[in-house]
C-alpha cells in the first residue's frame, strides 16, 4: 500500500514513492449548477496528461421526474470535447446544425477548432421519467497547427468502438492504439483513451504512451503496490511492464499521449496563445460565436 506518510498537497494530490506512479490526484467536486461533478484535469500540480486537459466524471447521479441535464449554450476554441456515457442519455445541440442524442457506449467528438457553440440537454421523453446518468467527458488540446480548423462534430456509435478481452479484462479501445486494436475515432496527435471492466483479481499492462495516467470510475486498484482509491487519477511515469491490479471490481478509464507544450485555459476556452482565449472572451461577451440551430434563445454569460 501506499506510504500513509506521503505528502498530500493542493486538490489533495498525493506524490507516491513508489518510482511508478508519479502523482495520484483525487478527483475534487465541482457544481455545474444544480449536478455535480468530479474533475481530475486541470490541477495545480498536474495541468495536462499527453492532449488531455480537462476531465469530468459525471454522476452516477440520479434525477427525479421532471429533472435533469439542462446546459445551455456556451462556446468552446482550439480544443476538441469527448463526451462517452456510461448510463443514461445526453442530446446534443451545436451551432453546425447538429442533432444527436449521445447514449452509452458511443462516443461524441466535437472539435472546436476556430469556435463553435453547444448545449447540453436531455429529450423531454428522458426527463418524463425518473432516470441515471453517468459518463465521463475530456477535452483534448489540438496541436497548435491544428488549433483554428474548421469546427466539426463526429459522432461514433457504440457498435464502432473496437471491444475486446485481454487476460480476460473486458476493454474499449476509444481513441489510439492498444492492445494491438486501433479506434476509428479522429485523433490529431498521438492519443490514448481505453475504457476496461475489471473483477477483482484481475489485472491488465498499462500501455505504453509518453504520457498516461488512469482514472478509477468506480472501485480500486494497486500498481506496484501502490494503492490507487476510487475516484483519483494516477499519473505514472515512463517507466516499462507496469501492471494494473483490481482490488475489488472497477471501472477504469486510461489516457494519455504525447506531450504538446504549454495550454492556457480560462473559462472554456483553451489555448496556446493568451490572446485567443482574450479574442474569444470578446467575441462571445458581444454576441459574435453562431447560434446553437434549435437552441437559439438561451446562453451562459461570460463569467466576469
Amino acid at each position: 500500500m501506499s506510504n500513509p506518510t506521503t505528502p498530500i498537497g493542493r486538490d489533495g494530490a498525493v506524490t507516491p514513492d513508489c518510482g511508478a506512479i508519479e502523482l495520484i490526484i483525487q478527483a475534487r467536486d465541482k457544481d455545474l449548477g444544480g449536478f455535480s461533478v468530479r474533475r481530475s484535469l486541470p490541477t495545480a500540480q498536474r495541468r495536462m496528461v499527453g492532449p488531455w486537459i480537462f476531465f469530468d466524471h459525471m454522476g452516477p447521479a440520479e434525477f427525479a421526474a421532471g429533472r435533469g441535464i439542462n446546459v445551455r449554450p456556451h462556446p468552446h476554441v482550439n480544443i476538441a470535447t469527448v463526451t462517452y456515457l456510461l448510463e443514461g442519455e445526453i442530446l446534443h445541440r451545436d451551432s453546425l446544425g447538429s442533432l444527436q442524442a449521445i447514449r452509452p457506449g458511443d462516443i461524441n467528438l466535437m472539435v472546436a477548432g476556430s469556435g463553435i457553440v453547444h448545449s447540453e440537454r436531455e429529450r423531454p421523453e428522458v426527463t418524463a421519467a425518473a432516470h441515471r446518468l453517468h459518463g465521463l467527458q475530456l477535452w483534448l488540446a489540438l496541436p497548435e497547427k491544428d488549433e483554428e480548423i474548421e469546427p466539426a462534430f463526429h459522432h461514433y456509435p457504440a457498435a464502432d468502438i473496437p471491444a475486446l478481452k485481454v487476460d480476460g479484462v473486458a476493454l474499449r479501445v476509444m481513441m489510439g492504439s492498444a492492445f494491438g486494436v486501433t479506434s476509428p475515432v479522429r485523433v490529431f496527435a498521438d492519443t490514448l483513451y481505453v475504457e476496461a471492466h475489471l473483477h477483482a483479481g484481475q489485472g491488465i499492462a498499462l500501455p505504453t504512451a509518453e504520457e498516461r495516467a488512469v482514472y478509477v470510475a468506480q472501485g480500486g486498484l494497486t500498481a506496484r503496490d501502490t494503492a490507487i482509491p476510487e475516484h483519483a487519477l494516477a499519473v505514472f511515469a515512463d517507466v516499462p511492464g507496469i501492471v494494473l491490479q483490481a482490488t475489488e471490481e472497477s471501472r477504469i478509464a486510461i489516457i494519455g499521449g504525447e506531450h504538446l507544450g504549454e495550454r492556457f485555459i480560462e473559462w472554456n476556452f483553451v489555448s496556446s496563445r493568451k490572446t485567443r482565449i482574450e479574442q474569444a472572451k470578446s467575441d462571445w461577451r458581444n454576441g459574435r460565436f453562431a447560434k446553437v440551430a434549435g437552441d437559439e434563445t438561451e446562453f451562459i454569460p461570460l463569467p466576469e
